[in-house]
């Protein structure tokens, strides 16, 4: 019978072919993307300018008695239009403009109000709770700091900006869907998320200028740069716009407005 070899425990090992990897450098800190409007300062405060001329007194169209009524209007317009929801609170806001009266009515009863608005039942439940939140963290009262109203429910950023700025007199900048497209549009601070236009349009807009520059170009969007086809013939600065969908280079006559009608608007 033979005898099985064994293997020596002393034996060479093979070497291996595998080549050990190597640590790849770490890649040096990519730098942010600096941010560049398409127009000088000069050009930014001669547009604002103009803006002021048509529209001394721009106003939010949105129809509130009180900060609170404001709070609700704002929080409802979330995908929806201003003229929607003036309908639908007009009756709302004559039998609860307070936390108290509104959190009397319940979600159902602030749902019949409010039924014609898109997402009406998860609005209502967060109109019911900011009410909650309002009586019993903040005595009833609207709060006036950033950071306290985006803890209500159904308040955002946008919602905030907006309050502190109409309701509290605080220079802010809300950024909704007709601010997003002009910034966008005109090449005057582009972004891609409503903060970081926020954030361009706060350094290019003339601080003079900052206060009704929310309204200037929500107004400005939703009557003349339309979403759809914009109406340069009508545009009073359209020889500084540098969109490349601009039809006109000609501006329109630089003439104060008349006044607007709140309630009245058109989307």
């Amino acid at each position: 019978m033979a005898t099985p070899k064994i293997k020596s425990k002393t034996s060479t090992p093979q070497k291996s072919n595998h080549t050990p990897e190597r640590k790849a450098a770490p890649r040096p800190a990519t730098k942010p993307k600096r941010f560049k409007s398409a127009y000088t300062k000069a050009e930014m405060e001669e547009i604002f300018r103009r803006f002021s001329v048509q529209r001394p007194e721009p106003k939010g169209e949105l129809e509130h008695v009180n900060p609170f009524t404001l709070v609700v209007a704002v929080a409802l317009s979330a995908q929806a239009t201003d003229a929607g929801v003036n309908k639908a609170t007009r009756a709302l806001f004559k039998v609860a403009d307070t936390p108290e009266k509104m959190l009397a009515l319940g979600e159902e009863g602030v749902t019949q109000y409010i039924k014609t608005i898109g997402l009406y039942r998860n609005k209502a439940k967060n109109v019911i709770a900011l009410c909650r939140m309002l009586i019993e963290e903040f005595g009833s009262e609207v709060p006036r700091t950033r950071e306290e109203l985006i803890r209500l429910p159904g308040v955002g950023r946008k919602t905030a900006n907006v309050v502190m700025s109409m309701a509290f007199g605080v220079p802010t900048l809300a950024v909704d869907t007709h601010v997003f497209r002009i910034a966008n549009r005109l090449l005057m601070a582009p972004g891609k998320t409503p903060d970081e236009v926020e954030e361009n349009l706060l350094k290019v807009i003339p601080d003079q200028y900052l206060f009704h520059a929310h309204h200037w170009l929500i107004l400005h969007g939703r009557y003349c740069c339309k979403a759809r086809k914009p109406e340069c013939e009508r545009c009073v600065i359209a020889d500084l716009c540098r969109s490349p969908e601009k039809t006109v280079d000609v501006p329109a006559p630089l003439v104060e407005l008349p006044q607007q009608l709140i309630g009245e608007a058109v989307e």
